[in-house]
C-alpha cells in the first residue's frame, strides 16, 4: 500500500458519491430512508478503500494493524475522546456562523427509528467502516511515504472533506488528526475505532434522551436560527475549554504511548519524517481531482 493507491482510493470514494447523486437526480429520487442513506454512505467509503488495498497486494492484516490494547489503554482512550469534545464543539459552533448544523437537520429522521438500530448504524457500523477506510487504509498508504506529519494531516483533511459539507468538515478534520495520532500512540486500529464509537454514541444517546425527556429542546433547535449574537458567547466559552482539554488530551497521548511501549517507534517515525525529500511525496493528480470535486460540491451545497 502506497500513496498512489491511497489517492486512487480517495478519488474512487468521491466519484462513487457523484455517481450516486447523478443516479438519484436522473431517477428523480428526492428522498431516501436514513438507514439506506447511512448504509450507502459507508459503502461508498469502504469499497474504494478495500479495492485500493487489494490492488496493493499487501496482506490486509499487516496494513490494518488490529493489535490488542491493554485495559488501562482502553480506559484512557475513552478519557481522550471526551477531552477532545470541547474542541469539536468549538469548531462546530464556528462553522455555524456560516452554515447550518448538519446533524441537527437530520435528527428528525434519526428519531423515527428505534434507538438500538440507530445506535448500531451511527455508533458502530459507521465508525468501523470509516476507520477501516481512513486510518486503516488511506493513512497507512500515506505513512509509507515516510513522512508521518503529512500522512496525519492529509488523511485527516480527506476525512473532513468526504463529509461533503462545511459544517462537519472542520471538526471531522480535528477528529481525524486525533484518531491518527491515537493510532500511532497505541499501534492499533482498535484505538481510533473505539474513540470514533464513543464519540458518535454520545451524540446518538443525547439525541434520544432529549427526545424522551426534553422534546421541546429539539423543537427549539430545529426551529431556531442562531445568529452571531447567540453563537459568540458559546464560541468564547468553548475556546477556553478547548485549549485546556486539548492540552490534557496531548498528555493522555503521551501516557498511552508509554503504556503501550511505543516511545522508540515514535522517535524513529519522527526522525524518518524529518528526512523529507522524494520519500515524503504524497500528492498526485487523482488526489488533486478528488479534493477539487469535494470542494466544488460543498460550495454548491452551501449556495443552494
Amino acid at each position: 500500500m502506497n500513496y498512489r493507491k491511497a489517492n486512487l482510493g480517495f478519488l474512487g470514494m468521491v466519484l462513487l458519491h457523484f455517481a450516486v447523486v447523478i443516479v438519484l437526480l436522473v431517477g428523480r429520487i428526492t428522498s431516501m430512508s436514513i438507514l439506506m442513506n447511512l448504509f450507502l454512505s459507508e459503502m461508498l467509503l469502504v469499497v474504494p478503500a478495500l479495492t485500493a488495498l487489494l490492488a496493493s497486494r499487501e496482506k490486509p492484516g499487516r496494513v490494518l494493524c488490529f493489535h490488542g490494547l491493554k485495559f488501562t489503554s482502553v480506559l484512557m482512550v475513552v478519557v481522550f475522546t471526551f477531552l477532545m469534545g470541547p474542541l469539536t464543539t468549538f469548531l462546530n459552533a464556528v462553522s455555524m456562523l456560516f452554515v447550518d448544523n448538519a446533524v441537527t437537520d437530520m435528527s428528525g429522521q434519526v428519531l423515527e427509528y428505534p434507538f438500538p438500530v440507530m445506535l448500531f448504524m451511527m455508533a458502530v457500523f459507521g465508525p468501523v467502516c470509516e476507520e477501516l477506510a481512513f486510518r486503516g487504509i488511506l493513512y497507512r498508504g500515506y505513512l509509507k511515504s515516510g513522512n508521518a506529519l503529512k500522512a496525519v494531516l492529509l488523511s485527516s483533511l480527506l476525512f473532513g472533506l468526504i463529509h461533503m459539507n462545511f459544517n462537519q468538515a472542520p471538526y471531522a478534520f480535528a477528529l481525524g488528526v486525533a484518531m491518527a495520532l491515537l493510532m500511532e500512540a497505541t499501534g492499533s486500529l482498535l484505538a481510533p475505532i473505539l474513540m470514533h464509537i464513543v464519540f458518535n454514541a454520545q451524540s446518538v444517546v443525547l439525541m434520544y434522551v432529549y427526545d424522551r425527556f426534553f422534546p421541546w429542546l429539539l423543537e427549539e433547535q430545529a426551529q431556531q436560527i442562531m445568529g452571531p449574537e447567540e453563537l459568540l458567547p458559546t464560541i468564547c466559552v468553548y475556546l477556553v475549554l478547548a485549549l485546556v482539554c486539548t492540552a490534557l488530551a496531548g498528555c493522555v497521548l503521551v501516557w498511552l504511548c508509554r503504556n503501550e511501549g511505543r516511545q522508540e517507534y515514535i522517535r524513529w517515525l519522527w526522525q524518518e519524517g524529518k528526512g523529507g525529500g522524494k520519500k515524503g511525496k504524497v500528492a498526485g493528480a487523482p488526489l488533486i481531482v478528488g479534493i477539487v470535486l469535494c470542494l466544488a460540491y460543498m460550495i454548491l451545497l452551501a449556495l443552494l
